[in-house]
């Protein structure tokens, strides 16, 4: 395919034209629902996908902005080729935007919705705000005019009419401000997660904590409890939320007609329910340690106390919260958290390899219909 960075000649042109954008919504976790979904959808319409890095908001400690972390530094560009066709949009910026997408030429692509809040109504919001604005501004892009579209959507029934209105001899690079994906992923693109391998580099660390700090086998948990997601799973006890609440599907069941009650336990475990459902899993796996992954309190003392000693309990929460998915992806059974998208990863990881999981409040998940 493409020449490493720095060696070699640049990577040939695709005439069947190039698919960008910005993955602008939430953090790593909604960041990785939407990359399914758009790699989905360029192989609709048989676009190469330009991949953007992942974006790691940074406010509590420096740089204290965004950091633009490449796809490559966490996985492997290579497996998505058996999918689809793909090139890292660093590389797409460096070795053929000069020639082929230069400045003068760069036309954002948008619902015509999106245009309604730009000053001339007629505008793309491409770089308005962040994480936006340094998102394009990384790779100096300003965009020269604006195409705008209602009345389709990126879900696979519209092919036909996205390769129509936008045929890449006229098209060649369709830029979006946002991933042209669905938040929670699609029931059909989860087996997708099988081609987001983990880059060399990120499985010689994880495995390195796994060996030097757990014991196996090991049970690993995801505690979503801190004060922001005390706020989201309130709507849930004040009625605001159904049982279809951010990543829930996952557990409850993609159709609304016959989708399981989310309950609190689901969306904000109390300490009783995280020690009734390890203390299960802990005798069902004859576990020798605990590893938490957590967003707030890891409640490492009092789960050691529950467990007389008897478990190791290992919380690292690192500075790279991918750490932590890698470990929860390894572990001999998973606890996550039914509402929360970066559970959701694990989730899917693991259904990939066969591996069991389960869920607060929810012991035995029912089977999604891409676990065949």
């Amino acid at each position: 395919m493409a020449a490493a960075a720095g060696g070699g000649a640049a990577p040939a042109w695709d005439e069947a034209g190039y698919l960008l954008y910005c993955p602008c919504m939430g953090r790593f976790g909604n960041q990785a629902e939407h990359f399914l979904g758009a790699l989905a959808f360029a192989r609709a319409l048989n676009r190469t996908l330009a991949v953007p890095p992942w974006i790691e908001y940074r406010h509590h400690r420096p740089p204290y902005t965004n950091l633009h972390v490449p796809y490559a530094e966490l996985f492997r560009l290579e497996p998505l080729r058996r999918y689809h066709r793909v090139v890292a949009l660093e590389q797409f910026m460096a070795e053929l935007a000069p020639a082929h997408w230069p400045p003068g030429r760069r036309v954002a692509y948008c619902f015509e919705a999106a245009a309604q809040r730009s000053v001339d109504k007629a505008t793309c919001p491409m770089k308005d705000g962040n994480p936006f604005g340094p998102f394009w501004d990384q790779f100096q892009v300003d965009f020269d005019k604006s195409e705008l579209f209602k009345g389709i959507s990126f879900s696979p029934a519209y092919k036909d009419h996205w390769i129509q209105r936008f045929p890449p001899s006229e098209h060649p690079v369709l830029a979006l401000p946002g991933a042209p994906a669905q938040f929670p992923v699609l029931e059909e693109h989860r087996p997708l997660h099988k081609y987001m391998v983990w880059s060399d580099e990120m499985v010689k660390k994880g495995d390195s904590y796994i060996q030097s700090l757990l014991i196996r086998p090991y049970v690993g948990i995801h505690l979503r409890i801190g004060s922001d997601w005390k706020n989201a799973c309130n709507m849930l006890k004040d009625g605001t939320a159904g049982p279809h609440f951010m990543a829930s599907p996952q557990c409850v069941g993609y159709d609304r007609s016959t989708a399981a009650p989310l309950t609190m336990d689901m969306c904000l475990p109390d300490l009783t329910e995280i020690k009734r459902a390890l203390k299960l899993w802990v005798k069902k796996t004859e576990a020798k340690s605990v590893y938490i992954a957590t967003d707030s309190e890891p409640y490492t003392r009092e789960i050691e106390q529950f467990f007389q000693g008897k478990v190791k309990v290992v919380s690292l929460q690192p500075e790279v919260p991918q750490v932590d998915l890698y470990i929860l992806g390894q572990s001999d059974h998973f606890i996550g958290n039914c509402v929360s998208s970066f559970t959701a990863f694990v989730k899917r990881e693991r259904d990939v390899h066969g591996k069991p999981s389960s869920f607060f409040g929810m012991d035995h998940p029912p089977r999604l219909r891409d676990e065949f």
